[in-house]
């Protein structure tokens, strides 16, 4: 061998080498070997009637309805506004309307009856707490029952006679069962399954006796126990769930592991956080699970209701869970097995470098179905809304990491997108005639901070500083120095130098008043904060969470570029995007001549036969139609306040009616009220 070919045989070698390299940073799932064939019992939609909150078992928001349609929905105008008149307060719940009558909580946190032709109220029933949170469910009755509806309040969950508005009498004590939760319960085959929050519990759907419980955080001796280092909390259901009644299938989706960006006491993967969770509804039996972030310190939940679809491959449908997440995915399984529709890639993920953290060795880097929200945030993404809002932003983040899937560093801000979503609790809705799934994202970076401290170790004496500190300063900055009204005073997190604390305790400085600590006890109040009174033997390191916030400019605008809000089309059969919009608007942006930016949004959207989505939950309290084929808006009204809730329809009167809680407030903080509207054609 020549020394030319030798040269490009190495070559060739170290080519083949760092391509290897290169692979063994990525790995990739396959596809599901056998699909699930559609069976049209197993995927039902609403009509005339919408019984249980988003829209039946699937969750999929959709209604056969065509009488508003994309021809006629520019005359759509409000029909009728119901006003609760029992207080103001954020309603997060999409409603249940059978035969014309719409069953829904309250600003007042009661749950009411009303006439969905009219908007007059029929009954209301008063529980000890907010009612029907993020839904609720009808249950048609037997032949010795009558009609119910089932809810959550507080610690209970009731059964409340559907004609009167009293409480079932029969079904455990009073009408109500202990089961704490959020969201919409499902019924199949005489149970009433409720995600409870870290536990999945079924009752009988008559009397409230126990059925089963499934634990999302595993017990000693259930499968996955091993995934915690030490007993574990969180992976809550906070979205909702579905439910296959032709096969008799429950699924729910999970939040992340507790204490969020805090991962030391709960190293492991964490099943069955993050997930999607099959279950057989007539035990509670695990049938799989698909776990889209392993280990998560980002509170990164899935916090959507899945949805239960069917897609198209070479001509035949099949049955599939589409599942989206905070941070822009969707989750496309097979119905029957959890495997993916599409290849599923996951990278190997970045090192902890904290003392005691260990991140997980893979995370999800999907390419389809294709992201609908960016999911990495960089410098270039930095808002050029203006000059001065640029150099705001980036003198902001000066020295802060951010990239993929970067771990957290001792008092090092880390910047990333995702905590507000991607998608939120609202989730998608699914069009069965498209195959396309329609969801609302968010695209706002966090910052978020944690500090390694060392503090006196537990059960020690207090020292006279640790007094003085609990007499003066606790009130603020909290007992043990975490923060409250004021920030956290641990000797890591501390900005100011010992020798200036006499000082600002005599003058105080910025929000801070003066604290009349006796001059006796300053010192040895300085030796407390920076925990210079405890020997070293008796303290111990912990990892501190400082706090987070919005990456926002001085105007409290979103600090990177548009857009900050979209509605998204995603073709299941291809995984890839159909279309995109903005949506919301700041009007002040738009009178500039910038394009519509879209903004925060917390409200879902409703896909119909009439070949419209509907979507509201924008910070300019607007609700909007659009054509689903296109994505070009066709409709919008105002509505007395933010709607953040996704849209429900249904028919009363030979009418079709669109309806939404109107109420504000909630994770955008407008203004609050006490709202449901309808809207309708002209008509009488």
């Amino acid at each position: 061998m020549t020394r030319r070919m030798r040269l490009h045989h190495l070559a060739g070698l170290l080519t083949l080498a760092m391509a290897l390299a290169a692979d063994s940073d990525y790995r990739t799932i396959p596809v599901a070997s056998k699909l699930t064939p559609a069976d049209p019992g197993a995927t039902a939609y609403a009509g005339r009637d919408w019984s249980r909150s988003n829209g039946g078992d699937t969750s999929n928001r959709y209604s056969t309805l065509t009488a508003i349609n994309r021809e006629n929905v520019n005359q759509l105008q409000p029909a009728w506004t119901y006003h609760s008149a029992d207080g103001k307060s954020n309603i997060q719940c999409n409603p249940v309307i059978v035969a014309g009558i719409i069953y829904a909580p309250t600003a007042g946190r009661n749950l009411v009856a009303i006439n969905g032709a009219n908007g007059r109220e029929i009954w209301r029933f008063k529980p000890p707490a907010q009612p029907a949170a993020r839904g609720l469910v009808y249950w048609p009755g037997d032949p010795t029952h009558k009609p119910r509806v089932y809810f959550t309040a507080g610690d209970w969950l009731y059964a409340v006679d559907a004609a009167t508005g009293k409480a079932s009498a029969g079904f455990g004590e009073a009408g109500r069962v202990t089961a704490r939760g959020t969201v919409a319960p499902s019924i199949y085959r005489g149970i009433v399954m409720i995600p409870s929050w870290n536990v999945l519990r079924a009752f009988d759907v008559v009397t409230g006796a126990p059925r089963w419980t499934f634990h999302s955080v595993p017990q000693r001796g259930e499968f996955g126990v091993e995934t915690w280092s030490r007993p574990g909390y969180g992976a809550n259901t906070w979205g909702g769930m579905a439910l296959d009644q032709a096969r008799g299938i429950a699924y729910i989706s999970t939040g992340s592991p507790h204490p969020n960006y805090l991962g030391m006491n709960h190293r492991g993967d964490n099943l069955f956080a993050n997930s999607v969770v099959a279950i057989k509804a007539e035990t509670g039996e695990r049938l799989w699970h698909w776990q889209e972030i392993h280990h998560d310190i980002w509170d990164l939940d899935i916090p959507a209701p899945p949805n239960l679809v069917t897609i198209v491959r070479n001509g035949r449908r099949y049955d599939a869970v589409a599942q989206v997440t905070k941070i822009g995915n969707t989750l496309l399984l097979d119905r029957l097995t959890g495997q993916p529709l599409f290849p599923y890639r996951e990278r190997r993920a970045p090192a902890s470098r904290l003392e005691g953290e260990q991140t997980a060795e893979w995370q999800p880097a999907v390419e389809l179905p294709q992201p609908f929200a960016r999911q990495q945030f960089s410098l270039d993404q930095v808002t050029d809304i203006s000059d001065a809002s640029r150099k705001f932003v980036l003198d902001k983040i000066s020295g802060a990491d951010f990239g993929w899937f970067a771990p957290f560093r001792d008092r090092v801000p880390l910047v990333f997108y995702g905590m507000h979503g991607g998608a939120e609790w609202t989730g998608a809705a699914f069009d069965p005639e498209s195959s396309r799934l329609f969801v609302s994202a968010n695209e706002l970076p966090w910052v978020v901070q944690v500090s390694r401290v060392e503090i006196p170790a537990a059960r020690q004496p207090l020292t006279p500083g640790h007094k003085t500190y609990l007499q003066y300063c606790s009130g603020c900055h909290g007992a043990d120095r975490s923060g409250g009204a004021g920030p956290p005073l641990f000797s890591g997190a501390m900005r100011s130098k010992s020798e200036s604390i006499p000082g600002i305790l005599r003058g105080g400085r910025g929000a801070m008043p003066s604290i009349p600590v006796p001059p006796a006890e300053v010192a040895a109040l300085v030796e407390f904060l920076f925990t210079r009174d405890t020997p070293g033997d008796t303290r111990k390191a912990i990892v501190k969470f400082d706090g987070y916030s919005k990456l926002l400019d001085q105007d409290d605008r979103p600090g990177v570029k548009p857009p900050w809000g979209t509605l998204n089309a995603i073709d299941l059969n291809t995984g890839r995007i159909a279309w995109k919009v903005p949506l919301g608007e700041y009007e002040d942006l738009t009178r500039r001549g910038i394009a519509k930016t879209g903004t925060e949004n917390f409200g879902g959207a409703m896909a119909t036969a009439g070949g419209l989505v509907f979507c509201a939950g924008t910070r300019d309290l607007k609700i909007r139609a659009f054509d689903a084929r296109t994505g070009v808006e066709l409709w919008e009204s105002k509505l007395p306040f933010g709607g953040f809730a996704p849209p429900a329809t249904y028919e009363a009167d030979g009418r079709q009616f669109v309806l939404i809680a109107a109420t504000g407030g909630g994770k955008l903080g407008t203004p609050m009220g006490d709202a449901w509207v309808a809207f309708a054609l002209p008509g009488k």
